[in-house]
């Protein structure tokens, strides 16, 4: 069974640079997709990005392509979501989650039954 530890969030001003890492434990990330979402105060958790068993990538929002890429080291225990240009809007707790399969493209309701969730990054961006 996976498990996930995500990391790598801190304070950084507007314009600033981040990268998150979702590190897998108990198994590597064969087989699995593993998305990055992300859940501001007040507000209901929408999907960053994601990074499908067969490597396909999507950033979910415009708002956040071009400046967010998601990727995955080569042993495949670790996906990283690379975050620049930041704006004080991507404020927010970030998750990851992996569950078996392909289903990067198959929408939020489903992305709520995802069986694996890591604990959560704060990043926090100042004007």
């Amino acid at each position: 069974e996976v498990q996930l530890q995500a990391s790598g969030g801190g304070l950084v001003q507007a314009g600033g640079s981040l990268r998150l890492s979702c590190a897998a434990s108990g198994s590597t990330f064969d087989d699995f997709s593993i998305g990055w979402f992300r859940q501001a105060p007040g507000k209901e958790r929408e999907e960053v990005a994601c990074i499908s068993s067969r490597g396909d990538t999507i950033i979910y929002q415009d708002s956040m392509k071009g400046r967010f890429t998601i990727s995955s080291d080569n042993a495949k225990t670790t996906v990283y979501l690379q975050m620049n240009s930041l704006k004080p809007e991507d404020t927010a707790v970030y998750y990851c989650a992996a569950d078996l399969g392909s289903w990067c493209y198959n929408g939020r309701a489903y992305f709520r039954m995802l069986s694996t969730w890591g604990q959560g990054t704060l990043v926090t961006v100042s004007s």
